[in-house]
């Protein structure tokens, strides 16, 4: 155990009694407790993140950070939303589920710890298979220096941009969202620096 990990564990929360017998499955597999993130963070390895402990209104969870490339023989993982490529949870709302499912937590970190030992990458998505809102793909025809500074932005920059000007359904929303952002882009900024 940690000692500056241990205030996670100590506040009065929800869900205090699942999130401590999580630990203790974590310590169990022989994993270094971390404070990362502001959350337990479990690493094999001095800095291979394997898996870190959360809380949330409705439930709390082991993230799994490759979870994409493990075997979910359980049926237990459980990917956040469809733009999350590597994380799975295993979501938990009551302290019987931890218990119920200690053995299979157990072979899921193991499995994990595994992938990480071995060096294996998640094919992420590039940048160019995300989906382009016509009315951003309308300005950058129309602007050639918008076209130049944002293919100049770095990929995660990109796709944060992308992301954020397919969501909305009403073309008069992304129409909004586009023309706010053409001034960040033409500096170079990313949709959340300096905000």
């Amino acid at each position: 155990m940690n000692p500056k990990v241990d205030f996670y564990f100590d506040k009065e929360t929800k869900w205090q009694a699942e999130i401590r017998e999580l630990r203790a499955i974590c310590l169990d597999c022989n994993l270094t407790e971390e404070l990362k993130w502001g959350t337990p963070c479990y690493v094999v390895d001095g800095d291979k993140n394997v898996v870190l402990i959360h809380v949330f209104k409705e439930y709390c969870a082991l993230l799994f950070f490759k979870g994409a490339l493990l075997k979910d023989t359980d049926n237990i993982l459980i990917q956040q939303t469809e733009r999350v490529q590597s994380q799975r949870q295993i979501r938990f709302t009551n302290l019987q589920q931890v218990t119920d499912l200690r053995a299979a937590i157990k072979a899921y970190i193991f499995q994990a710890i595994e992938v990480e030992k071995a060096g294996l990458k998640v094919a992420l998505k590039k940048t160019e298979d995300f989906p382009v809102a016509d009315e951003f793909q309308q300005k950058l025809d129309a602007m050639p220096a918008l076209k130049t500074s944002f293919e100049a932005l770095t990929p995660g920059r990109q796709r944060a941009y992308l992301l954020y000007f397919t969501a909305p359904k009403q073309a008069k929303t992304r129409e909004a969202r586009v023309e706010k952002c053409i001034p960040d882009i033409l500096q170079g900024k990313g949709l959340m620096d300096g905000k």
